[in-house]
């Protein structure tokens, strides 16, 4: 819209009467809305569209257009521009996605506490905002933490039971006692029994310690998180004693990427290549057994040679090779934390906007806004694991395997 306010309701009426268009009420009710917006923008210039007057504060400069969802259709909506001080309607912004209304009260956070940069200026203003004011991030903020608390705190047990669960932890810079300190956010994933993955929680820690990664396992127990056969992982001691202890007819996968890296520290260059070649080999093959004997291949390949990475490998045997116990076709979704390293790469993409956050409520507004809408377009896509699979991965724990030598049997577990 780049004409006065001023409408002739009866001009419109009849021009979209006549053409009998059948999307009327979408243009009628965007041309005014946009009506609007102009004789709002009018009341803070402090005068009438192209109208001198003394009480003018400014003028306008074109306008930014905004795409508005409604029952009759996307409507789109033209916001005035002013050359000096800012004008955007309330009710638009709250209209915005979760993550990017997160976004916007983290930027807003910086302000308040007074950490504001240039890099805070420029993320604001990409957003199309020159200013926010204290009600407005106090409004914004209170709706999406509601909304987020309620993510992290849902039960679990409806959705149950959770037959693969994976955990991870990602490194993030707060402000606190005027120095920059890092944090850490604890988070997980679980397939349902649906074959849907979920986020199940994230918590914001001092570190990773096990005392940290026991109060998050313990907060999933206690929300009703059950049915866990694998957890995949990487090896922190303290992670992995918060899985015994919280989840004890649970196994563990560590997570094959994370043991290649751990593996390369103590193998000589010289060799890393022809030991990850074989390394790679034990995965591709096509059952349990041949994996099994493959690996037994390796360690043979390196028993003389280098007894450093034979120690390393066969100290790590049981838990790399988890996988075997549950169907061939899952192996891939199942041997590493590559999902959630996905998804920790979305995080990342939102998150390295802002670089410092003002507050830990700020770290998990933004992060657990994006998880929550990321479970949302999990619920709404492809199952990730088929319900048959699932079944039969559940069927394969409570059936004793065969014992190998030297291997302890996987005890039974229930759904």
């Amino acid at each position: 819209m780049t004409a006065p306010h001023i409408v002739g309701p009866a001009s419109v009426l009849g021009e979209a009467l006549s053409e009998a268009s059948p999307d009327m009420m979408r243009q009628l009710l965007q041309t005014m809305l946009n009506a609007l917006l102009s004789a709002d923008a009018d009341a803070v210039i402090g005068a009438e569209w192209g109208q001198p007057s003394p009480t003018r504060t400014t003028h306008r400069n074109g306008y930014r257009h905004r795409d508005l969802d409604t029952r009759v259709g996307t409507l789109d909506i033209a916001v005035p521009k002013l050359r000096s001080g800012t004008y955007f309607p309330d009710w638009l912004m709250e209209r915005r996605k979760r993550a990017a209304s997160a976004l916007i009260t983290v930027a807003a956070d910086c302000y308040l506490a007074g950490v504001s940069t240039r890099r805070m200026d420029k993320l604001v203003k990409t957003l199309g905002i020159n200013a926010l004011s204290k009600s407005q991030v106090s409004r914004m903020a209170s709706d999406l933490d509601q909304l987020v608390d309620d993510f992290r705190h849902r039960p679990l047990d409806d959705a149950g039971p959770f037959t693969f669960v994976t955990a991870d932890a990602l490194t993030m810079k707060v402000r606190e006692g005027g120095r920059v300190i890092n944090t850490v956010v604890l988070l997980a994933t679980g397939v349902n029994n649906d074959g849907h993955r979920e986020v199940l929680g994230l918590r914001v820690a001092t570190s990773e310690t096990g005392s940290a990664w026991n109060e998050f396992f313990a907060d999933f127990v206690a929300r009703g998180l059950s049915g866990v056969l694998l957890v995949t992982s990487d090896a922190h001691t303290g992670l992995r004693e918060a899985i015994s202890a919280n989840l004890p007819g649970a196994s563990w996968q560590r997570c094959r990427t994370h043991h290649a890296a751990n593996l390369m520290d103590v193998t000589p260059k010289s060799v890393w290549l022809a030991v990850k070649a074989m390394l790679h080999s034990v995965y591709d093959q096509l059952d349990a057994d041949a994996v099994n004997a493959q690996y037994d291949r390796l360690l043979d390949y390196v028993d003389d040679k280098w007894p450093a990475v034979h120690e390393r490998l066969d100290t790590a045997r049981t838990d790399v090779l988890a996988f075997t116990s549950f169907p061939k076709e899952i192996w891939t979704q199942i041997w590493s934390n590559n999902p959630t390293e996905r998804l920790n790469r979305e995080i990342r993409r939102r998150t390295d906007s802002v670089g410092i956050f003002p507050n830990r409520d700020a770290i998990v507004r933004l992060v657990g806004a994006v998880l929550a809408e990321q479970t949302d377009e999990w619920a709404e896509g492809r199952r990730y694991l088929g319900l048959d699979v699932l079944a039969r991965s559940r069927a394969a724990i409570l059936t004793d395997p065969p014992t190998e030598p030297g291997h302890e049997p996987m005890p039974a577990l229930t759904a």
